[in-house]
């Protein structure tokens, strides 16, 4: 278990496009929202610098990028991103899985097909993404920091933000690199193998799917097996992210990634457990005497911060233990935004 204020979740700056960059090319693949591609990385740093800046309570579409640093040697080891409202500048696309019965009395058989619809249904949610763990970091607890500081942050911030939020998970990737589900469906009408249409989409966006993908349901059962094998299943190492989304109160409501057919979870923002159990207090003290383990935020915007902490609730106030305190901040009156650890 990571000890407290050892890392912190902060505002990515100019100087960690390098660290992304690094991180980026350690994903393995069909991770868009971390292309190991320095201009768009750039890009997506200069996007986040604007939505840190902007200091109004409304929505716009906007990217919030964060850093998870190791405060002890100044390492940054990990990354996620917030969305605040996707599909407006470009289609938002998403399969969606139906079931189309149909009864034939002369047979006396029932017939049900399993049906992907494209759809823009999730158009105008907000989005948890981008998340990557250093490998060398996949332990203590740190995946759980960065996931859930997001939530912290959301809360802290919550005129930002629209009505529901969605996480898409990637989906399986072969031994090769390659996906089943793109390769038994869409790379049929682009003649584009998996990894250039992933790395076009990252770099370009993917206007060219609304270009190009046919708009008529796709029957499940003219797919490969190894297609029809992928959908709606989660790349092996996103079922722990599964699970936290699951704990979070995320369901899978049969939306699946146009890409490689992992899994799309939603929710609605404040039935979300980290933000609809997370409480503002006052800071009484600093000390180590006790308390809860707990997930600790202080700050707003480019200042926020946000660490795994010890807090214990003194009436409506909070004392929470020095090392968390100097990670994230905090002092003696600041107020903090805290929430218990799973």
């Amino acid at each position: 278990m990571s000890g407290t204020g050892t890392f912190v979740v902060r505002a990515a700056r100019d100087e960690d496009l390098a660290h992304l960059y690094e991180m980026a090319k350690l994903t393995g693949g069909g991770f868009t929202n971390l292309p190991p591609d320095r201009r768009a990385l750039k890009a997506k740093l200069d996007r986040s610098h604007a939505a840190f800046e902007r200091d109004e309570p409304s929505v716009k579409d906007e990217l919030f990028v964060l850093i998870l640093e190791n405060v002890t040697t100044g390492e940054v080891r990990g990354t996620c991103q917030i969305f605040t409202l996707v599909g407006q500048h470009h289609p938002f696309y998403s399969y969606r899985i139906s079931t189309l019965t149909q009864h034939s009395r002369e047979l006396e058989r029932t017939f049900r097909a399993e049906m992907l619809s494209l759809t823009t249904d999730l158009e105008g949610s907000s989005e948890v993404g981008g998340l990557f763990l250093h490998p060398g970091e996949r332990a203590g607890g740190l995946g759980l920091l960065l996931a859930r500081s997001r939530y912290l942050f959301i809360r802290a911030h919550r005129a930002r933000f629209g009505d529901r939020i969605l996480a898409e998970l990637r989906g399986v990737i072969d031994e090769a690199g390659g996906s089943p589900f793109w390769d038994g469906l869409a790379g049929r009408f682009f003649g584009m193998n998996f990894q250039d249409a992933d790395a076009f989409n990252a770099i370009n966006g993917h206007q060219f799917i609304a270009d190009l993908m046919p708009k008529h349901p796709i029957y499940t059962a003219m797919l490969s097996e190894s297609a029809r094998a992928a959908i709606g299943l989660p790349h092996p190492s996103g079922r722990a992210a599964m699970r936290m989304l699951e704990n979070e109160g995320f369901a899978f409501e049969k939306y699946i990634d146009i890409f490689d057919g992992g899994p799309t979870m939603t929710a609605r923002i404040d039935a979300v457990r980290s933000i609809r159990e997370a409480r503002e207090a006052a800071v009484v003290a600093c000390d180590r005497d006790g308390g809860s383990e707990a997930l600790v935020a202080h700050g707003r915007l480019s200042d926020f911060r946000c660490s795994f902490g010890t807090v214990r609730e003194v009436g409506d106030q909070v004392v929470i233990d020095p090392g968390c305190a100097q990670a994230i901040g905090a002092r003696e009156d600041s107020t903090v935004l805290h929430v218990g650890r799973l």
